[in-house]
């Protein structure tokens, strides 16, 4: 390690005073003026991990949801999973060192990691649309190249393609060719396999408008949408040409405004669905005949993909384990509707992806997806290898629902939420099953939910158990809501602290809107009085 060069090329890549950033969940983001020395950082980072775990290792320059002016940078492991945890606190050491310190801390990672800097690197860079993400790529390079890692630039892709590219690399091909044009072919073809049984059925002038939030998900479905237009022919709006990315448009802004975009034209009853600006989060929505906005979040998606392969699995007899993978912000409505209607089991898990991905690991087959649109499936390397045998050796109807679940396995991208992904899953799911989207809608109705946040001086003082739902400090507040939830039918309510600023956030959920907001309203209120909040009360009608 010529810890010379590294030094001298950080000066070009210098880190401003006093700034320090957090690895979380979402890796780094902040505005991207402030990054080009976490950029050239990550990029020396990921030649110890990749040297560490003799494998490829990615890094996706993106800042997801957050606004055009945001950048960030995460991380991929090798099976295309988020970074380890004992890497991320690697990661936010590096980033925060002191120009003078930065030499030091790359050797403290190496010894305390075992790197073996004889080993070779290599790293795939892989950016998002932003006007800042070309320059900070660069930076990401530079960082790789000096420590004498080598590098394949993909230039544009969306996430969870760079999650897909990783884990090619490291399977040696046997999840799929790593390129794009790899990926188009196995997820279309897995597509049209999957849904030819509605087609043949004459099903086959399927129409879906996509909201592609001006992001990467409108360049890459423009490339891939003729793979499989014989089973879906998608309509791209805000795809970038005109407006600003994630600016009123995108998964995000419909999820937390509970209205559709702007740039999208919506007949009544017709599908639409929403992206957001690195396409691994999906929402769908419908405008019904009298105009009225109904959204289809992560929840119900969850429950239409799992009732599916409930279904499947009843088919095949072979006793394989299902399981969804929830957080707190999943409705209670859909929690009671697999549990109670579909027999499914449910289990909850704290906020953030890595936490669902760890426990639907648990199960043969486990399906999570958050609220806002970000899920996968995971199938074991067990299920895989039952499933593809079934396949094979089974009588017809047994035979047919195990191709149906191998087509299944072909489709989820396994890394990591896909809305193209999960978007073709959902549009062969519906076309199998000929539901409209309004049926889909009226498999449970969504309590009514509102959440709020509350400034707090010290976010620390708040920690909680039990999946986020119950408080353990400070004294007295979960005593507080649980007396405020016995006032409402149907009620639920917990707050739980932000991960990155000094603000509490709350969820209620109740039997009709008003109670909703008045539950939320007074569980806040306590928040302020009993964990130190400042600044303005919280107000009814907020």
């Amino acid at each position: 390690m010529d810890l010379d060069a590294v030094t001298k090329q950080s000066a070009l890549h210098a880190k401003p005073d006093g700034l320090t950033l957090q690895y979380g969940t979402a890796g780094f983001r902040t505005k991207a003026e402030h990054l080009d020395h976490v950029m050239f950082r990550m990029g020396l980072l990921a030649v110890l991990r990749s040297k560490q775990t003799k494998s490829t290792i990615g890094v996706m320059v993106t800042a997801s949801h957050n606004p055009e002016e945001d950048n960030g940078v995460k991380l991929v492991d090798p099976l295309g999973e988020m970074l380890a945890a004992s890497w991320e606190e690697h990661a936010t050491c590096l980033a925060n060192a002191e120009e003078q310190h930065l030499p030091r801390v790359l050797v403290d990672i190496s010894e305390k990691a075992a790197v073996d800097l004889h080993q070779d690197a290599f790293v795939v860079i892989g950016r998002d649309t932003r006007p800042s993400s070309e320059k900070l790529s660069q930076s990401v390079i530079d960082g790789v190249t000096v420590l004498g890692g080598q590098f394949h630039d993909y230039g544009l892709l969306t996430t969870p393609q760079l999650h897909y590219m990783v884990f090619c690399r490291n399977s040696k091909g046997q999840y799929g060719k790593a390129t794009t044009e790899g990926y188009y072919q196995k997820l279309s073809s897995a597509f049209v396999e999957l849904a030819k049984q509605a087609f043949c059925s004459g099903d086959d002038h399927r129409t879906l408008k996509v909201d592609c939030a001006n992001g990467i998900g409108a360049l890459k479905l423009a490339e891939m949408k003729h793979y499989f237009s014989q089973g879906l022919s998608v309509q791209l709006f805000n795809d970038g040409t005109k407006g600003k990315l994630n600016h009123l448009c995108g998964a995000d802004f419909v999820k937390s405004h509970q209205k559709p975009p702007q740039g999208i034209e919506m007949k009544a009853n017709e599908r639409c669905c929403s992206f957001d600006g690195d396409a691994d989060r999906i929402v769908y929505y419908y405008h019904d005949a009298d105009g009225q906005f109904h959204l289809i979040d992560g929840d119900k998606i969850a429950t239409l993909i799992s009732s599916f392969l409930k279904e499947l699995l009843l088919e095949i007899g072979d006793g394989l384990s299902l399981g969804v993978v929830q957080t707190a912000y999943a409705n209670g409505s859909s929690t009671r509707y697999l549990e109670e209607v579909m027999k499914v089991p449910v289990y909850c898990t704290k906020t953030g992806v890595k936490h669902l991905h760890h426990k639907a690991q648990e199960f043969d087959i486990g399906v999570y997806f958050e609220a806002n649109g970000h899920g996968t499936v995971l199938f074991s390397k067990a299920a895989e290898t039952k499933i593809k045998q079934l396949a094979k050796e089974s009588e017809d109807e047994k035979r047919k629902a195990a191709k149906m679940l191998e087509s299944v396995i072909d489709l989820f991208n396994q890394t990591i939420g896909d809305a193209i992904s999960d978007m073709l899953v959902i549009e062969a799911i519906l076309a199998l099953k000929g539901l409209t989207v309004q049926q889909w809608d009226a498999l449970y109705t969504d309590l009514p939910n509102r959440q709020l946040k509350v400034k707090v001086a010290d976010r620390q003082v708040i920690s909680t158990t039990d999946a986020e739902r119950q408080v353990v400090k400070p004294p007295g507040l979960q005593e507080a809501i649980n007396d405020l939830v016995k006032k409402y039918r149907l009620s639920r309510a917990f707050v739980r602290p932000s991960g990155t600023e000094d603000i509490v956030r709350v969820y209620a959920e109740a039997d009709s809107q008003e109670n909703t907001d008045s539950l939320a309203y007074e569980v806040s209120l306590a928040v302020f009085q009993l964990a130190g909040g400042i600044g303005e009360r919280p107000q009814r009608g907020f």
